[in-house]
């Protein structure tokens, strides 16, 4: 037999394994637990945003809520279901992403087969950072702040630097446009198997909407950097939520957007119940 052909051999092999472990209960109990996990973290972001909004300071991102959840009494063990949650939809998004053949991905053209399985890469990182964060909280390792401060600056000082960090915001734009579209098409709705109501399409619009108007605002912090040649102007979703904070009725601005990030993770309770692959 001809190498591409152990080759197909093989890669069919890895579908119909994936395929098996994404059809048994136990692992579909694991992706439900993660999403409701992804839940919790942005409900924890939401309650974050709203002290920022009305003067209580604190992290309002997603490692800053993974903080605020070891202080709990439960903190570690509530730590590591994250982790172990979050792992659990890295390999489903993986899976996505690799071999796109999902009762999803079967009903439109190859182009937006294509778009879905970049889309469930990218989510499948996400997932992954929240993870890899929850698991060094549990080690007490913790992370280092400044990390978006840290890599904008090096881009800086690379060649074509500042076009680099530009290439960045650009790159962190699009997906927070790609969200606000999810959101307003309510393209989400292609993730549930059932419980499509009104009350889960204005959840998942209005969490998706507030995703994405905060990652604009990222890259907008981006491309500030990139302008003033300033790593310190760069940041992540805490200095974005920071930034709203500052603006004139930013107290307002940021309680709506805190009202979409709860939005969205009562919208993932509804997800875990009805995952669609």
């Amino acid at each position: 037999m001809s190498n591409a052909g152990v080759a197909g051999q093989a890669a069919e092999g890895a579908r119909d394994a994936s395929q098996q472990m994404r059809g048994s209960r136990g692992y579909q109990v694991l992706v439900a637990v993660g999403l409701v996990c992804y839940g919790v973290v942005h409900l924890l972001i939401a309650w974050i945003a709203l002290r920022v909004a009305w003067g209580g300071g604190g992290d309002a991102s997603q490692e800053g809520a993974l903080r605020a959840l070891a202080k709990t009494g439960a903190g570690p063990l509530l730590l590591g279901v994250v982790a172990v949650g979050m792992l659990a939809l890295v390999l489903w998004q993986a899976a996505e992403a690799a071999f796109g053949y999902g009762r999803v991905a079967q009903e439109h053209d190859e182009r937006r087969r294509l778009r879905k399985r970049l889309s469930s890469a990218g989510r499948a990182v996400v997932y992954l950072l929240i993870g890899v964060s929850a698991a060094r909280l549990v080690a007490g390792a913790g992370s280092s702040g400044g990390q978006e401060d840290t890599l904008t600056g090096r881009l800086l000082q690379a060649p074509f630097g500042r076009a680099l960090v530009v290439l960045v915001a650009a790159a962190i734009l699009a997906v927070g446009v790609s969200q606000v579209v999810r959101g307003v098409r309510q393209k989400f709705t292609e993730d549930l198997e059932g419980d499509r109501t009104r009350a889960v399409r204005v959840l998942g619009t209005a969490g998706y909407v507030a995703k994405g108007v905060a990652l604009a605002v990222v890259a907008g912090l981006f491309g500030w950097a990139a302008l003033s040649a300033d790593p310190d102007r760069a940041g992540g979703l805490d200095a974005a939520l920071h930034t709203v904070a500052s603006q004139p009725q930013g107290s307002s601005l940021l309680t709506v957007l805190a009202a979409g990030f709860a939005a969205f993770g009562l919208f993932c309770f509804v997800w875990a119940r009805n995952a669609r692959s």
